[in-house]
């Protein structure tokens, strides 16, 4: 059983590495360095040719947690990881990146799960709580107190409460919506503040660690004198729904509760009993106006709803609870991020239609149809836009390329969101056409003629023919020979035809001569030129 279970494992590490995607998991908070997993196995890379490909690791986070060893080819981690700061909202913690094998415009994905440990005790935010009880409260009346917080999961999570110190009072707790543990403080004998006027008590909460952290908050009962009205909120729940761009400062919900009584007892002060750490720096609560203030900036990438437990309190000690609710509403404020993972920077004007010349990744922040990217190219030009793995794009050739009608493409790639209006970013790609040997030298004309006299000296200038090759470099070069008659294979500089010796009328009366031109390459071209000598008076009469 234990070979066939190793079977399926290297099956199914087989399967995803065969599908680009690589999973491991590593506790929280071990050493910088720390092994991940052995990713030139699991990919089958060799090491020595790994470096020559380029390979790396890109992580789209603003820290860079994992990093590939270049030597061993394993994956360890940069930095020391707090899985508690990094996903401090979500279940399943998870680092993703992706490995780009330049040389071979290859992308894996890696998924890297944050296991949790018990690095956390449990703790109070109050860690004095202070409440009014009026001594007429009959037994059996409910307080909800501070709950506690632990920021691990699971089982190394808040698992229970245990409260100390007297017999009047006993504890309760309620299981949340959400399923999270709410103490309360249950009076279980009559209170006489003639026979004590403070009661002290010890709230301790326990995590399910081995053995477990605990964390402690001090309760202090002030017993009072009667007073038979509670505040009473003017709503049981309220709901405010705002977009993430709302200026530092706003007012976001005033909440009301009101008080039958008169004097001290129906003075209402405010409270926030209930809300995470992180909603406690966003929000402001006014004790005495009930106003909701918006403390920093909001980003709907960060988080899309908060819930808060709000108390309002009279002097007498007498209480009333509601809820707010506040819902962030996606705003497109976040450009397309459009990155150049990898590119050539020159190419041969014969490559082969699909040839990739670029990888490029794109991402935006926002949500829905404002988190939806578009990619185009910008122009007629030969090459197109492919989907790569997720996120990532190749541009590839989309036909022939002809380096003498372009030599060099500036290719502009555009991301546009699905935001009104949408935005936009692009990224510029400068690509080099390198030449190929496929154009041979033309002459100016097919056939050249010339007139010489007769007697012109050796070396003297018949003519001069002109080749042109719309190559470039050493495969533009061109070079002349005669190819035909008694000189054939003679060459001509720069085209220039000259007498190898005096020429005589009355000998011969023309030439026809052929001319090879041929470029750096090895491509070839023929011309005629046919030269007429002219006659000179130099023979005289014979008797």
């Amino acid at each position: 059983r234990r070979q066939r279970a190793l079977l399926w494992a290297i099956l199914l590490l087989a399967w995803e590495a065969a599908w680009g995607q690589l999973s491991y998991s590593v506790p929280e908070e071990v050493p910088k360095g720390s092994f991940v997993g052995d990713v030139a196995k699991d990919l089958v890379l060799q090491l020595p040719e790994s470096r020559d490909r380029g390979i790396h690791i890109v992580e789209r986070g603003r820290t860079q947690y994992l990093v590939l060893h270049g030597k061993t080819g394993h994956l360890v981690t940069a930095e020391r990881i707090d899985r508690e700061q990094l996903c401090r909202m979500v279940e399943k913690c998870l680092l993703r990146c992706e490995l780009i094998v330049e040389g071979e415009m290859q992308v894996y994905g890696i998924e890297v799960e944050i296991t949790d440990i018990n690095d956390n005790a449990p703790s109070f935010r109050e860690a004095e709580i202070e409440l009014r009880i009026i001594e007429t409260t009959a037994p059996g009346a409910r307080f909800p107190l501070t709950e506690a917080h632990d920021p691990d999961k699971g089982r190394y999570s808040l698992q229970s409460y245990e409260l100390s110190g007297d017999e009047h009072f006993s504890l309760a707790v309620q299981a949340g919506p959400g399923g999270d543990q709410r103490p309360e403080l249950v009076l279980a004998k009559a209170l006489d503040r003639e026979e004590a006027a403070f009661h002290e008590l010890a709230l301790r909460a326990s995590d399910g660690g081995d053995p477990a952290l605990t964390g402690t908050a001090r309760i202090r009962v002030t017993v009072v004198d009667a007073n038979d009205n509670a505040p009473v909120f003017s709503q049981s729940e309220y709901t405010v729904r705002v977009p993430e761009d709302v200026p530092v400062g706003s007012t976001l919900v005033t909440i009301t509760a009101n008080d039958a009584d008169d004097g001290l007892y129906g003075h209402v002060k405010y409270f926030l009993k209930k809300g995470t750490d992180m909603a406690s720096d966003i929000f402001h609560l006014d004790s005495d106006s009930g106003t909701i203030k918006l403390l920093r900036s909001l980003d709907f990438e960060e988080g899309n709803s908060y819930e808060l437990e709000v108390q309002a309190h009279d002097s007498g000690g007498l209480f009333d609870t509601t809820k707010v609710a506040i819902t962030v509403r996606d705003v497109n404020d976040n450009v397309p991020e459009l990155t150049v993972s990898s590119k050539l920077n020159e190419i041969s004007e014969d490559a082969k239609t699909g040839t990739v010349v670029a990888l490029l990744h794109v991402q935006d922040r926002d949500s829905g149809t404002n988190g939806e990217v578009r990619c185009s190219l910008d122009g007629n030009v030969p090459f197109r836009l492919e989907k790569s793995f997720e996120d990532y794009y190749r541009v590839v050739t989309a036909r022939e390329l002809d380096r003498e009608q372009v030599s060099e493409y500036n290719l502009t790639v555009r991301a546009a969101d699905g935001g009104s209006p949408p935005l936009q970013s692009s990224a510029v790609l400068a690509l080099r056409v390198l030449d190929v040997n496929d154009n041979a030298p033309v002459f100016a004309q097919e056939r050249y003629s010339a007139r010489v006299a007769e007697n012109n000296a050796a070396g003297a200038l018949v003519l001069t023919v002109l080749a042109r090759d719309a190559d470039w470099g050493q495969n533009a070069r061109v070079r002349y020979r005669l190819s035909e008659g008694r000189v054939r294979g003679a060459p001509l500089s720069s085209g220039s035809i000259t007498l190898r010796e005096a020429l005589d009328f009355e000998d011969t009366r023309a030439f026809s001569l052929a001319v090879e031109a041929k470029d750096g390459g090895g491509l070839v071209a023929h011309c005629k030129v046919e030269v007429e000598v002219l006659d000179v008076n130099d023979n005289p009469p014979e008797m």
